[in-house]
């Protein structure tokens, strides 16, 4: 699992250490400047990305993906949605 923003790495830096002082560990995130990945998923958002969450399969194929500025304050419901997604490639 990781966290996928065009943010800096330095600036990513700073959100994983808050992370893990909230909530006792944190995720690892991907610079992705140039949205390339982003796109990839489509989740481009002109030179942004839409906040949300997917699945890329190992062969690089996106297996769903949902745009969702409260995914975070939703965390139940987007962990719930993430483990259907998963078992559907059992």
């Amino acid at each position: 699992m990781y966290v996928i923003s065009k943010d800096t790495p330095e600036e990513q830096l700073q959100l994983y250490k808050e992370l893990e002082r909230m909530y006792g560990k944190s995720l690892t995130f991907v610079s992705d400047p140039d949205l390339e990945l982003i796109d990839l998923m489509g989740m481009k958002n002109g030179d942004v990305a839409y906040r949300g969450y997917g699945m890329i399969d190992q062969d690089g194929k996106v297996i769903f993906k949902t745009v969702n500025d409260h995914w975070g304050e939703n965390m139940d419901h987007t962990v719930e949605k993430i483990n259907k997604e998963y078992k559907k490639l059992e």
